[in-house]
């Protein structure tokens, strides 16, 4: 008896270190929030689909809100002419000083790649876009696409493989997120005004319905409730340096940089930092960092 009581403290002690691991059903972790039934939880909460047609599109958000955390989600994205749509998968918080971490899908015509745009808002300020195209047909199949929120840095990665890093630079005055908790937010929604060659193509209606589909939700995170983190701080929580709890102090090693690297030179498309035109008085500080 004596032995097993010890083992439940010593589990719940690391669930307090390391977070909570959540490999997700969507009928337990999400809420359909807006589509008026356009957005469906389906085989026992294994798969979420949203759809979009010309009256409207779809969403949900996670029942639960996180401070730091890895999250993983499935997503297969809107086939054939999807021009004029945008899939958003992205971490929010609330009010006008808001912080965000986004992954937005931008829809192409039949045979034109989608544009992965990304950004980071911090303190209501984003203006950080970068932008991909993806080596894959990410219609044909799931893919995993992942968010690493640390207070280090915020790593985008798709099916393992980084494909951006935002560091930590408050050291030189600019604000990083770290102390608004945020719900994940999916939706599916015409953005025909700009989201396809900066407007000049529109959606085609004939063509709808378009449905994007979700599975295999995971998240390895610290969940904010009541005021307090289900991690006991941030600063015992970064002592693990191995198993569930490690992504909270992981860095990107010289494997992974390799891989942002060679991304980086082969997919981007659109970088802010290298976008002078833009920022006539100087690039934004963090631009400057190695």
């Amino acid at each position: 008896m004596a032995f097993s009581s010890a083992v439940s403290f010593l589990v719940l002690l690391l669930i307090s270190v390391v977070g909570i691991v959540s490999a997700g059903k969507f009928n337990q972790d999400f809420d359909i929030t807006w589509g008026d039934g356009r957005g469906k939880i389906l085989n026992n909460g294994d798969l979420l689909t949203l759809s979009l047609d010309k009256a409207s599109g779809s969403g949900f958000q996670s029942k639960n809100e996180y401070l730091f955390g890895k999250i993983d989600m499935q997503l297969k994205l809107v086939a054939g002419n999807s021009a004029g749509t945008v899939t958003a998968y992205y971490l929010s918080s609330k009010g006008s000083t808001w912080d965000e971490i986004d992954f937005e899908f931008l829809g192409n015509l039949s045979g034109d790649p989608y544009i992965l745009h990304t950004n980071v808002f911090s303190q209501g300020k984003g203006n950080r876009e970068q932008q991909f195209y993806l080596w894959f047909d990410p219609t044909a199949d799931f893919h995993t696409y992942s968010i690493l929120w640390n207070p280090q840095h915020i790593v985008f990665s798709v099916d393992g493989t980084p494909i951006r890093e935002f560091k930590n630079a408050e050291s030189i005055g600019v604000p990083y997120p770290k102390s608004q908790p945020m719900r994940i937010f999916s939706s599916l929604w015409n953005a025909d005004d700009w989201a396809t060659r900066g407007g000049l193509v529109k959606t085609d209606w004939t063509q709808a319905p378009f449905t994007a589909s979700y599975r295999n939700f995971k998240a390895d995170a610290c969940i904010w409730s009541s005021g307090s983190s289900s991690c006991s701080s941030a600063s015992s929580a970064t002592s693990s340096s191995s198993g569930a709890g490690s992504w909270l102090s992981q860095e990107l090693e010289s494997t992974g940089q390799e891989r942002l690297r060679w991304v980086q030179k082969n997919y981007m498309i659109y970088n802010y930092c290298s976008d002078a035109k833009r920022f006539p008085q100087g690039l934004p500080p963090e631009c400057n960092r190695s």
